[in-house]
């Protein structure tokens, strides 16, 4: 069984992904790809983490946790997607230590040792730092933004100190990873990598993320577009994406505000382009795929 294991990260998601793809559900089960209710594992697999603190999972611990999440015989699936962006922690722990996600490298372990025969995948949404730190801050229970940062310094903050951690201790799991900013584009073509179906498949709501950003005329045209032009590709219509955008988009759904002291636009440029610059080293890592527009 493939077990792709939807990891967050906090501030990028908010589970419209995993909705998403359980309104392919149906259809997807007919390929083997099983996508159970969050309610139906979350909560249980934090449990059984934080239960084993290193140690190694029961024999039949597998097969339990299938028969909770499944309603189906865990025999006839090829495909399990959990989503859980607590997995690696909750926001407040995210910089505990001075790292992002500490525990990830060993959390994941845990995971694999649970679903062990398995094939173990992870997919990661990454956000720009200059916009996921004010956000995760306001998403704990800290005062300061500086208590929060715990002496982290964001201009060394780096995604790919935490992909490297992860190849290096459980180098058996491939990573699947990509940048919030651009899901709106590549929206249909990450459910469609997550349930593991052709590219070219037709699935519900693969632009829902995209109609939320333009507005209802520019979203109107853009179906007809489709409609008249159904033999272009996935790049051809990514191209079509972006012109529609420049012309329909909704500034106020694009645009975010950032009110942090001593963060100045050019400030937030800088935390921006080093983004950028490690987006294109976290390309170069073996083990990762990034999905761009």
């Amino acid at each position: 069984m493939q077990v792709i294991l939807h990891t967050g990260v906090h501030c990028t998601d908010e589970d419209r992904l995993l909705r998403g793809l359980l309104r392919n559900a149906g259809d997807f089960r007919a390929d083997g790809v099983a996508i159970p209710g969050p309610s139906k594992y979350r909560q249980l697999l934090t449990d059984t983490v934080n239960s084993l603190a290193g140690g190694k999972p029961a024999p039949d611990a597998r097969e339990i946790l299938l028969d909770a999440m499944l309603s189906d015989d865990p025999g006839k699936i090829d495909r399990l997607i959990l989503s859980h962006e607590n997995l690696f922690g909750v926001p407040k722990l995210t910089l505990a230590g001075g790292r992002l996600y500490r525990k990830a490298e060993q959390r994941l372990q845990m995971m694999c040792d649970l679903f062990r025969g398995d094939s173990v995948e992870v997919f990661m949404g990454l956000r720009n730092p200059a916009t996921f730190l004010p956000a995760l801050f306001s998403a704990t229970p800290y005062a300061s933004f500086d208590e929060f940062m715990q002496g982290v310094d964001p201009m060394h903050l780096r995604w790919s100190d935490l992909i490297r951690r992860i190849r290096a201790d459980v180098p058996q799991v491939p990573l699947t990873v990509w940048c919030n900013e651009d899901t709106p584009l590549i929206w249909g073509q990450l459910m469609r990598e997550m349930a593991g179906i052709e590219i070219t498949r037709k699935i519900t709501g693969s632009f829902d993320l995209f109609g939320e950003i333009i507005d209802k005329e520019g979203m109107k045209r853009f179906r007809a577009f489709l409609k008249d032009h159904p033999g272009i590709n996935e790049m051809q219509k990514r191209r079509v994406m972006v012109a529609f955008l420049d012309k329909y988009a909704l500034d106020e759904a694009i645009e975010e505000e950032l009110d942090l002291p001593g963060w100045d636009e050019a400030y937030i440029d800088m935390l921006t382009e080093l983004y950028e610059d490690d987006m294109f080293d976290i390309a170069r890592i073996p083990g990762v795929l990034v999905i761009d527009p």
